[in-house]
């Protein structure tokens, strides 16, 4: 029931929104008519559509995205011709023609001498455009429910919820309809200013469908703003304790800079004691979404055996380190009753399509069983939070031992002896095993990197340096500023920076970030349609040389060819800070995410 109260209070601060101001027009451009048969149906209208989208987008997924820009544009079509007809009266007059002519007839008397009620339709359809500009400025609550629905699955909660912040919005927009009213009717009385009010009403509906069409509703008025409904909404979640959402996905609000793990106090902890605790049941990994290197497993199936359970993700820096010894431990104790299953959770939309996760499987000279987890049901059912993380299973089912973060491998091999032994193996190899690896499996750094993951997309963003800022989800001009401190990194060229990534949207674009540690990795894609994108990096102004990482050459030379974690510089030493420099040679370049080592 709580819950359901903070939705619909949600609901209510919508009206706050900075976003909202270009709504609000649409509805005081009607408050001068009956509320019972111009201001309910439009705020029903409002309502229906506002519904619609919010449940697409906790049921559908990427796809509604576009589907709802479509709705913008429409809407914006639709209500632009309103605000035309209310500006220019004579347009209105023609457009109108045939709807009056038909109202007319159905205003006539009819056979028992009634007339026929006045139709409700136009501030439905009004009601129902103005609703899929309204739902994209939800704030806090609202990305909760959809996160939540999301990574849940719909249910009948989710969509009580989705209704009662509806509601709450209804309300508030119902209360500034009345008093918007009211206002007009005071304005007719005394000033006798009707058709000017009809004016303004209609340019002020144009300046919002501009405004809205501009970006303005989600950009520049969100800046101005002060106190806005997602301030209020934020203090009211953390206020009552709302429970955060870990799991990782590109529309979701959570800084998951603590889920990537190296040297973390997780994986810095004492080793744990030779009695090993029970922490429950292995859970099913019936929510995967498709099987590599095996037929679908089962907890039932795999009784008898010894399981070693591995979350990860394709482009995780601290992943690709852990997988040498996960390859070596899966070949060293196969034969005595040891199964290593991967559980691959994305990170980045594009670690989500299939084709991308089997082509990394095959790279990475992963044999083991791997389950794909793109719906992240199997992470929900291990209450999991962090990439890597391994989950020790004994033969009768029980998860005995956990450990999160890279590191701790002697540990962990010493856990797999210890439950195979439980599990009567008497031949049970001895011995730790010293896999060598390269590239970006190679063992970081002994001294841990000062600089830290920094993500390139806005949502997570953080040290960017140019010279005003990101300007979010639209090309812009950056240049690099004359100089950069630690950690901070820059733009150059021209650029459209997104929630996850930033995009090269011409030849010679460039990044610059000023670092320090032994090991320079980033996260790039080619551009959208496949096409290879070659790139130059300096170290300190000048060809890395002998510093170069496995993914360029000597000069610094190197080429994007799919999306994934390329490793840009390897150095023989890390004990003073560097400036790295990249330029992409052709346009399209796709930048993700720094990680170092």
């Amino acid at each position: 029931m709580l819950i359901l109260i903070i939705a619909y209070v949600g609901g209510v601060l919508t009206v706050l929104s900075p976003c909202i101001l270009p709504v609000l027009p649409f509805v005081f451009a009607r408050a001068d008519r009956p509320f019972s048969s111009h201001g309910l149906p439009m705020l029903l209208g409002m309502a229906v559509a506002f519904a619609a989208i919010a449940t697409l987008a906790a049921v559908g997924g990427g796809w509604v995205v576009a589907l709802n820009e479509y709705g913008r544009h429409a809407a914006m079509a639709l209500l632009a011709v309103f605000g035309i007809t209310l500006l220019f009266p004579r347009v209105a007059d023609r457009l109108t023609r045939p709807l009056v002519a038909l109202g007319t007839r159905l205003s006539e008397p009819q056979p028992n001498g009634t007339t026929a009620p006045a139709s409700i339709g136009t501030p439905l359809l009004l009601g129902m455009a103005t609703g899929l500009l309204w739902a994209p400025c939800a704030g806090p609550i609202l990305g909760l429910i959809l996160t939540g629905a999301a990574l849940n699955g719909a249910s009948v909660g989710t969509s009580l919820l989705l209704l009662a912040y509806a509601a709450g919005a209804c309300t508030s927009l119902a209360a500034a309809l009345l008093l918007g009213g009211r206002a007009f009717a005071a304005m007719k009385r005394s000033l006798h200013t009707g058709e000017w009010v009809r004016r303004t009403a209609g340019a002020l509906v144009l300046v919002g469908v501009g405004a809205i069409a501009l970006g303005l509703d989600t950009g520049l008025l969100s800046r101005l703003s002060i106190r806005t409904t997602s301030t209020l909404e934020q203090a009211l979640v953390d206020r009552i304790g709302l429970p955060t959402l870990k799991p990782p996905q590109a529309d979701t609000p959570s800084t998951l800079e603590d889920t990537e793990l190296t040297l973390t106090a997780a994986a810095r902890k004492p080793a744990p004691s030779r009695t090993l605790r029970t922490e429950g049941l292995l859970p099913s990994f019936s929510g995967a979404t498709e099987w590599i290197n095996s037929a679908p497993l089962t907890p039932e199936g795999l009784r008898g055996k010894v399981v070693l359970v591995d979350f990860w993700t394709y482009s995780c820096i601290n992943c690709l380190r852990t997988l040498p010894y996960l390859r070596a431990w899966a070949d060293k104790y196969r034969d005595v009753g040891l199964v290593v299953v991967g559980v691959h959770a994305p990170e980045f939309a594009f670690e989500k399509r299939s084709s991308n996760v089997h082509r990394a499987v095959e790279d990475l000279g992963i044999g083991f069983p791997v389950a794909v987890d793109s719906d992240f049901a199997i992470w929900r059912a291990f209450d999991n939070q962090y990439w890597p993380a391994f989950y020790f299973v004994d033969a009768q089912g029980h998860i005995r031992h956990h450990q999160f973060g890279e590191n701790q491998y002697e540990e962990s091999e010493r856990v797999i002896q210890q439950l195979l032994a439980e599990a009567g193996r008497t031949n049970v190899p001895s011995g730790l095993v010293s896999p060598t690896a390269s590239g970006v499996q190679a063992a970081p750094d002994v001294s841990p990197s000062l600089s830290q993951e920094t993500y390139l997309g806005y949502e997570r963003s953080r040290n960017f340096a140019s010279p005003g800022g990101i300007a979010s989800d639209r090309a812009n001009v950056y240049r690099r500023p004359a100089s950069l401190r630690s950690d901070q990194w820059a733009l150059a060229g021209d650029w459209t920076v997104e929630r996850e990534r930033a995009i090269s949207n011409r030849t010679n674009g460039r990044i610059a970030y000023r670092f320090h540690a032994r090991d320079l990795h980033l996260v790039l894609g080619p551009s959208a349609d496949g096409k290879p994108v070659r790139f130059r990096v300096l170290l300190d102004g000048k060809p890395p040389l002998s510093d170069h990482g496995s993914d360029v050459d000597a000069q610094g030379n190197g080429m994007i060819d799919v999306q994934r974690l390329y490793q840009l510089l390897r150095q023989t030493k890390s004990t003073k800070e560097h400036l790295f420099e990249i330029e992409f040679l052709d346009e399209g370049a796709q930048a993700y995410v720094f990680t170092f080592g």
